[in-house]
């Protein structure tokens, strides 16, 4: 049995109208774990989709820059997606089942609020209403304001390019603080301690992109501080 197909199980349940938190029930623990992050992804994800019914491309396409999806079960994601899209349960009881499941403070919350921003920029735009979406659900995660614009400055194009909201260290903080930072966000990426939080493998992809945004913000503060 693929993730896919677990995972569309567990989706099917819901959409059935078993209840939500006896679906999570059974995601806790590895290996279901994975499953329950991947759900959390789509659902979420499809609650902040356009209203159209329909998987468009480029949903599909920022899936596909996450999770590896066979070409056989391509069909199958679809339906996952559309099945997420059009459950009775709302947004928020999701998010709140997410971090039930996970525990306050979890850095997989965090790991999870990247794979919704890289969903959310999926059609190249930042709209309010995902913004409102995406705020929402990083207070239920417990995800703070200076986390919240690190994510902010990496995904959104048109946000200020702040290398430290980045790096999450105030302005005026000393070079040897930073360069601490930087060394702690390089340890959080690092596949092995991912992989320790519970996370699947496609998953892994989002942490290649931050260890560019990390290492650039780096870079960008230390020729600062040389000029």
């Amino acid at each position: 049995m693929t993730i896919w197909t677990r995972i569309a199980d567990a989706l099917a349940a819901l959409a059935k109208g078993e209840a939500l938190s006896t679906v999570f029930d059974r995601l806790k623990t590895p290996p279901e774990r994975s499953v329950g992050f991947t759900i959390a992804v789509i659902a979420l994800g499809a609650k902040m989709a356009k209203a159209d019914g329909q998987v468009t491309r480029d949903e599909v396409t920022a899936f596909r820059e996450v999770f590896a999806i066979p070409a056989e079960e391509e069909g199958n994601a679809a339906r996952i997606f559309n099945l997420a899209r059009q459950d009775v349960a709302g947004f928020d009881i999701y998010a709140r089942k997410i971090a039930a499941m996970l525990g306050p403070g979890d850095q997989v919350l965090v790991d999870l609020m990247e794979g919704l921003f890289h969903i959310a920029m999926a059609d190249g735009e930042y709209h309010p209403h995902e913004d409102t979406f995406l705020r929402e659900v990083a207070r239920i995660f417990g995800v703070d304001d200076r986390c919240f614009r690190s994510l902010l400055t990496r995904f959104v194009p048109d946000a200020p390019r702040d290398p430290y909201e980045v790096l999450r260290v105030p302005h005026d903080a000393p070079l040897a603080d930073v360069r601490a930072a930087w060394r702690q966000a390089v340890r959080d990426s690092h596949p092995d301690r991912m992989r320790a939080r519970g996370l699947p493998d496609e998953a892994l992809k989002l942490a290649e992109q931050r260890l560019i945004d990390v290492n650039r913000a780096w870079e960008e503060i230390q020729a600062k501080e040389a000029a």
